[in-house]
């Protein structure tokens, strides 16, 4: 699979083979930097373990509370109907 986002780019898949092959092909057109195992991505935070991949995004969350002064508010409960 190939995830693109204006300059950002994901390569996954089960197959390892392929992820090189179409990494060593895309960098002969494209200028391409190997950032290692996807930890953050479009305000989403990937992470692994044996029991499987979680997302989160607490640190887009904590990013937008600080920017809009509003990280030290008490939170409220909101019923979900």
């Amino acid at each position: 699979m190939l995830i693109v986002y204006v300059d950002d780019m994901i390569i996954t898949g089960n197959d390892d083979e392929e992820i090189t092959r179409l990494q060593n092909e895309l960098a002969t057109e494209f200028e391409m930097k190997n950032l290692g195992g996807l930890k953050y991505f479009m305000g989403i935070e990937v992470a692994r373990s044996k029991q499987g991949i979680f997302i989160s995004q607490m640190k887009y969350v904590l990013d937008i509370l600080t920017e809009v002064g509003m990280l030290e508010c008490k939170p409220v409960d909101a019923p979900i109907v």
